[in-house]
């Protein structure tokens, strides 16, 4: 696994060894020059229930390997347009989750003040919410469209304030994103009292449970968005158990009934034209799909979501 030895310091990353790139992609030395810089964030510390995530950026890039450039359904070149880098892995503590999220708000400051686009690959998706910190001291609050089953919205989850299942409460709590720029897409699943979702409703979040969006095409929903936020700075964060899992069993929290692969593709494309500053896509855990399907829809998501990023549309 590819590894930075410190927190990502100025222009300079430490070097790293390994083949493995996304996309095959060059393995940069500097933030110099980049447009875009893909990461992993190694790291299951954060999660309630299977871990395995600390390998989902491995299995992505390895599944990501055999994307051609070029987005023959929606005519984006993204590779012809920018400069695009996979700078290898944070060097997380996997011996603490304070310590890591810590490490991960440092390195995106470092990133963002490049003016480089950073796009994660997770890892659990506790690590959204130091990259929502370091979002918001550069933008200020941003919106949010968070494509996932669960909303996350915990206040606590065995004690602990910052878990992956506490991401939205806290960045609400600390005035990191727009409420009501807030869009949770594909939510589902039991609860543990009847006010889980109804709660993050009242602060302004806009929900699109997955029961309601079942048999729909969702090539119109980023319309609506796009008339919402306008030319807000916004960040993506796509958890993989959004989608139902007999598309994608190799995630923590499964839950049934979910979006297909299709409606993905539909949806990210329709957000073409939002001012995104930054995206993950998280939760991949490859131990419980020895196929590594769960892995290369992640990876095709990933190229996905660069191939909307304002400089990457043909």
């Amino acid at each position: 696994m590819t590894q930075f030895h410190q927190p990502i310091s100025g222009n300079d990353l430490a070097r790293f060894s390994g083949p493995n790139t996304f996309m095959r992609l060059p393995q940069a030395t500097s933030l110099d020059g980049l447009d875009v810089a893909l990461l992993g964030v190694p790291m299951d510390i954060g999660t309630s229930w299977r871990s395995g995530t600390r390998f989902g950026p491995k299995d992505i890039r390895a599944q990501s390997a055999m994307i051609r450039p070029y987005n023959m359904a929606t005519g984006a070149a993204p590779f012809d347009h920018m400069n695009i880098a996979d700078i290898g892995d944070l060097a997380i503590n996997t011996f603490s989750l304070k310590e890591s999220l810590r490490i991960v708000e440092e390195s995106y400051e470092a990133i963002l003040g490049t003016g480089v686009i950073p796009m994660a690959l997770g890892g659990d998706h506790s690590i959204t919410l130091p990259i929502l910190r370091a979002m918001s001291r550069k933008f200020g609050p941003v919106a949010v469209v968070h494509v996932d089953a669960h909303a996350d919205v915990n206040d606590e989850m065995f004690g602990e304030k910052e878990t992956h299942g506490t991401v939205f409460r806290r960045a609400y709590e600390e005035g990191l994103i727009v409420a009501d720029k807030t869009y949770q897409i594909g939510i589902r699943g039991t609860g543990y009292g009847p006010k889980d979702f109804t709660e993050a409703a009242g602060w302004g979040f806009q929900h699109f449970p997955a029961n309601e969006l079942w048999g729909r095409s969702l090539s119109g929903m980023g319309a609506e968005i796009r008339r919402d936020i306008g030319s807000r700075p916004v960040y993506i964060s796509f958890d993989i158990d959004s989608l139902d899992p007999a598309f994608a069993p190799g995630t923590g929290t499964p839950e049934i009934g979910g979006l297909t692969s299709m409606q993905a593709l539909e949806l990210l494309r329709s957000l073409r034209g939002l001012n995104v500053v930054g995206c993950d896509l998280v939760e991949v855990s490859p131990s419980y799909d020895p196929s590594g399907n769960t892995a290369l829809v992640a990876a095709n998501l990933m190229y996905e979501m660069l191939c909307i990023l304002p400089g990457g549309q043909g």
